[in-house]
Formats: C-alpha cells, sequence, structure tokens
C-alpha cells in the first residue's frame, strides 16, 4: 500500500486507548481539507458544535467508542474510519447561506466523488481490486450516509435499500451494516436537539433492512433478469424468476483515458465489431474540444444497424457519467439487447503514462476534471456491472 494512506491509517483509534492520532492527520495529505473543514460553517439548529471540522472530530470520537467499531476486522476499521473523516469533505465546496442559514445540498455527492479524486491521486488507491475496494467502500459510505435519516422521505424505501445494497456485490467491503456504524456516529458526533428523532429515523431504516435480509449483503435474486428488473423499478415479485427476452449482449466500456479498454477488447473481444468514439473523431477530423454532437449521432447509427441485426457489439467511450451511460444503455434495450458495462481504472502515474504514449493523447489537466467528476457505474445501472 502507498504511503500516504499508511500513515492515515497510523492515525486510527486502536486498543488499548482508542484515541484517534490527530497529531499524525494534521501532518498528512488530508491536513489540507482539514484545515478548510475548519473553515466551513454549519446550521446551529444541526450542528450546534459549530463548524465542520469540529464536528468531524465528535464523529471520530463516537465511532472509537462504539463496540461494533472496535469488534470490527482491522482493514474494515481503518476504511471506516476514513469514512468518518471524510464524511463530510463535501461541505468545504457545498455550504452556502440561503435565508440567513448555513446550507451544503448534495453535500454527499460532492464529497464522494471528492474523497475518489484524493484517495486516487493522492493516496494511490487504484489499480488494483484491493485498493479500488478500500476506495469505493469509503465513498459509498460518504455518499449514502445521509440516506437512513431521511428514508421516509424516499418514493420506494425498500427499493432504495437494495439498491444501496447492491453495491456489495461491487465493493466486497461495503454493507449497510457498515454504514449504520457511520451514521450512528455522525448523529452522536453533533450537538442538536433533535438527535433522538433522528436517530429514530435511522433505526426504521435499518430495521427495514434488517426485514429484507440487507444489512450483511446484497439481497439473492432467481436471476439476473430479475435482480436488474427489480433495481430498474419494474414492479416485479423479487422471487419471480423472469424470462429472459434479449437476443444478445452489448458491451459498453467505461474508463478515464489511457486506461486500456482498446488493449482489453482485443485481449477479450477482438470478434465483436466495436463502435468507438475516438476512431469516429478521426474519421470526421472532429477535435475532443469541439461540440461531440456529430460524433455521438454517427456512433448511434451504427450502432442502430448492428442491433436491427441483432448483432453484438462493443461500445468504446469513456462514458464518466450515469446520464451519459444511461441514454446509450436505454438505446441498447430499446432493441432488446442485455447489457454489460465494464469500468477499467489504472493506477494514476500509469494513467498519465499511458494517455501520454497515445497520437491522440488527452491533455493532463482535462484528465484531471474528467477524474474530478468521475462517478463510477453502480450495480443498478445495467443487467451486468464488472469493475
Amino acid at each position: 500500500m502507498n504511503e500516504n494512506w499508511r500513515v492515515l491509517c497510523n492515525a486510527v483509534p486502536r486498543e488499548p486507548d482508542w484515541k484517534t492520532n490527530w497529531d499524525i492527520l494534521m501532518y498528512s495529505n488530508l491536513a489540507l481539507y482539514l484545515n478548510r473543514m475548519a473553515e466551513t460553517l454549519q446550521a446551529p439548529f444541526w450542528h450546534g458544535e459549530g463548524d465542520v471540522l469540529t464536528h468531524t472530530k465528535m464523529v471520530c470520537e463516537q465511532l472509537a467508542q462504539d463496540m461494533s467499531f472496535r469488534c470490527l476486522p482491522e482493514g474494515r476499521r481503518e476504511i471506516l474510519f476514513a469514512a468518518a473523516l471524510m464524511h463530510d469533505i463535501g461541505k468545504i465546496s457545498c455550504t452556502r447561506m440561503e435565508d440567513g442559514v448555513w446550507t451544503s445540498p448534495n453535500h454527499t455527492i460532492v464529497g464522494s466523488k471528492m474523497a475518489r479524486e484524493i484517495l486516487w491521486k493522492d493516496f494511490a488507491l487504484a489499480g488494483t481490486k484491493e485498493e479500488q475496494n478500500i476506495r469505493e467502500c469509503i465513498c459509498n459510505l460518504i455518499r449514502y450516509h445521509s440516506v437512513p435519516v431521511h428514508i421516509a422521505e424516499q418514493k420506494q424505501p425498500e427499493l432504495r435499500l437494495h439498491e444501496i445494497a447492491a453495491q456489495g456485490e461491487l465493493v466486497p467491503d461495503f454493507s449497510l451494516e457498515m454504514l449504520s456504524i457511520l451514521v450512528k456516529a455522525d448523529l452522536k458526533g453533533r450537538i442538536c436537539d433533535t438527535i433522538s428523532a433522528s436517530a429514530d429515523a435511522a433505526d426504521l431504516c435499518f430495521s427495514l433492512a434488517e426485514e429484507e435480509g440487507l444489512m450483511d449483503g446484497p439481497a439473492h435474486f432467481p436471476s439476473d433478469v430479475t435482480e436488474y428488473a427489480y433495481l430498474s423499478g419494474r414492479n416485479v415479485w423479487k422471487e419471480q424468476p423472469l424470462y429472459d427476452d434479449t437476443w444478445g449482449e452489448v458491451i459498453l466500456m467505461s474508463g478515464l483515458p489511457g486506461t486500456g479498454k482498446d488493449t482489453w477488447i482485443q485481449a477479450h473481444y477482438p470478434e465483436l465489431p466495436m463502435i468507438s468514439l475516438d476512431q469516429i473523431r478521426n474519421e470526421t477530423h472532429v477535435s475532443p474540444a469541439h461540440n461531440q454532437g456529430r460524433v455521438i449521432q454517427e456512433a448511434r447509427e451504427r450502432a442502430k444497424k448492428l442491433l436491427r441485426k441483432h448483432s453484438p457489439f462493443v461500445w468504446n467511450a469513456t462514458n464518466l457519467s450515469p446520464m451519459i451511460r444511461g441514454k446509450q444503455i436505454s438505446l441498447f434495450e430499446q432493441y432488446h439487447a442485455r447489457v454489460r458495462i465494464v469500468f477499467l481504472e489504472t493506477s494514476w502515474e500509469k494513467n498519465l503514462e499511458r494517455n501520454s504514449s497515445r497520437p491522440d493523447a488527452v491533455p493532463e489537466q482535462v484528465i484531471g476534471r474528467m477524474l474530478k467528476n468521475l462517478e463510477i457505474p453502480e450495480r443498478r445501472e445495467a443487467r451486468t456491472v464488472e469493475w
């Protein structure tokens, strides 16, 4: 593991005193962000303790006192502590004053992206399954830590819990049990008159998860057809084996430039037709910096020709957001193809090295922006999702 990650892990509370080593953290690669947390204010009604760093320290103290945390294997304690440390990091950029009140809308989504970029670049948690699992477990805990308290506001609370739990198929260390430990520490690590009501809401959420058998991992479905139909929001019975009406598979690639998508396709599916946005840009002389409408339209027309013939193929592009992936998946499924998303990654250094060796190299700052906005494919997005 990277030295910076080992330094952070040295600050994790351990027996016999179960104290957080803040001296280590304030000189770690997180120091800049911790200092910015100290400058980020919160609404006194929800956070009477004051700034985000003060709240974060209280959450870490509560976490260390929780027997559920203490009984975890060391690796999961490190993950959970890192998630607690960064659970509100998104407030740094999201916090603003509205009608005389500090608010931080979407800080969990923004925070998970910030954590991913920091862990990927500054802590080198990328490029292997182990490093990917650590990073994405932390990011998922950050992304979903506010859901349990607001579960009653969801249109379909049961479905939402299944969607979140399904992430455990891709992230072995992630579970609703891990999330519950973080949520409990988050609620206790603050000064607020409504803690009891929030705790009751969280308890209700995890009681529902317990009833659904989701606390330790994803639900078991009779087939991937049923699982995808249910997670897609279709009105289906979870235990019902559904008929598979698809004729074949379309593979949708996802990953930053320079992660080896072309190489992976050649190694695994050399016989399949490939629709490559890079190739179409070269053919049409459209720069990646210019409007891509013409390129996308041509790619979709080529896809439709293959779909009409029921011909499997590979769609090769970066596909870094759910919205972009969703547009292509919707097209493929209209023609009754099943979709497999394949997400690839490398370490940041290898990513830049591979990209620089390409004839059509993408500027490093552009790849940096892509990583900043990257949303890795979730389990619910397609019939099959592989990282």
